[in-house]
């Protein structure tokens, strides 16, 4: 594809459209920027080589400019010497000179309007770079911002998860230490109640003696 229809075909597209049904956005603007770049290197390189060209114009006027005085200066000075045959020969040079001035104008002036629409289309593409760079950006800022807000939950979950297993340990611990009291309390119950028992036979076998002896 030459330079100017890749150059219409980007002007002309509508980058928004052409994201919406991109599988990967981010990608195809990848790629588009970059045939834009390429595209406006070579609209550049072009301009560049049409104002060298428009100098190497202006350099041939400047010299046909020149002949064209010397040939009227010389039919002027065959005039003076009574030379018509000489005269009449500078006057053709002259008039000869004088077509090639005129074609030289003409190939300025076209030239100078190439370099003119040159300068519009760099214009105009550099203004969708700017555009579709700028579309760049913000992609890779909303990715930025999705990759952090998922970073953030990931951290969320975790921070949470690690609660709830700190307050189950916590539970587990007190639930361990309330078994160990309840153990403790069973061995001092026991204790006093093997020691009221034994207070309670004491009292049995005193009575009965008492009585023994009473008889």
């Amino acid at each position: 594809m030459g330079i100017f229809s890749r150059f219409k075909d980007i002007v002309n597209s509508n980058i928004n459209a052409i994201l919406d049904k991109a599988e990967d956005p981010e990608k195809m603007l990848r790629l588009m920027i970059q045939e834009m770049e390429d595209t406006l290197i070579e609209l550049k390189s072009n301009c560049a080589a049409k104002l060298a060209y428009g100098i190497k114009l202006e350099r041939k006027l400047e010299e046909s400019l020149k002949t064209f005085t010397r040939w009227e200066n010389r039919a002027v000075l065959a005039i003076g010497k009574g030379r018509e045959d000489l005269a009449r020969e500078a006057l053709v040079e002259k008039r000869n000179v004088q077509a090639e001035i005129d074609s030289l104008k003409s190939q300025i002036e076209e030239n100078h309007i190439t370099i003119e629409e040159a300068k519009r289309e760099i214009s105009t593409l550099e203004e969708k770079l700017v555009q579709a760079k700028g579309k760049l950006k913000i992609l890779k800022q909303k990715e930025e911002r999705a990759r952090n807000e998922r970073m953030a939950q990931e951290a969320m979950s975790k921070d949470v998860a690690g609660h709830f297993e700190q307050m189950e340990e916590k539970i587990d611990r007190m639930n361990a230490f309330n078994d160990l009291e309840k153990d403790a309390g069973g061995i001092t119950e026991e204790k006093f109640f093997e020691l009221e028992k034994d207070e309670e036979i004491e009292r049995e076998l005193k009575e009965l003696k008492n009585r023994m002896e009473n008889k």
